[in-house]
């Protein structure tokens, strides 16, 4: 069943007031594919712009507090944590890994992807002078905790 419908399958806003609150956490992940030269400049620190880590863990940071105000039918969430972890893998590769936390009445999954997948996107902007044929893939949700549906993880 669709949730974001109602009973005429108009899109509306899940209520969730009758829910209970309690912890719930999501990590999500997204890959950027890229020259090998470019991970090494990013790795070495030599990017002009500065540190493309740095700069694409803050913004998949705010993505995650913004998330609602990007997905249309989000409720405004009280993040508790955002974590935000890059790291280079392989020779032509970056993976980003977003966690988020709370203690509230819906989940955090889309949180998670929209830091994962704005980190993603920053690092292409930072790095597309140099890069244009950069992939973004494999944004997906890795692990879910908390409510109704209890754990979710992806299997290895």
């Amino acid at each position: 069943m669709l949730t974001h419908l109602d009973s005429q399958g108009r899109a509306n806003m899940v209520d969730v007031t009758e829910k209970a609150v309690t912890e719930r956490e999501a990590t999500a992940e997204a890959r950027v594919r890229m020259l090998p030269q470019t991970l090494q400049m990013i790795v070495d620190g030599e990017h002009p712009k500065g540190d493309v880590f740095a700069v694409a863990r803050i913004a998949g940071i705010q993505a995650a507090k913004k998330t609602s105000e990007l997905i249309p039918l989000c409720h405004p969430l009280m993040l508790t944590s955002v974590k935000v972890e890059l790291s280079a893998e392989g020779q032509d590769a970056v993976r980003i890994v977003a966690r988020c936390k709370l203690a509230g009445q819906t989940g955090v999954e889309m949180e998670a992807l929209t830091a994962a997948s704005v980190a993603a996107l920053t690092i292409y902007d930072m790095c597309k002078a140099v890069d244009k044929g950069m992939v973004i893939e494999q944004v997906r949700l890795l692990e879910k905790l908390g409510g109704k549906s209890g754990h979710y993880k992806v299997e290895a």
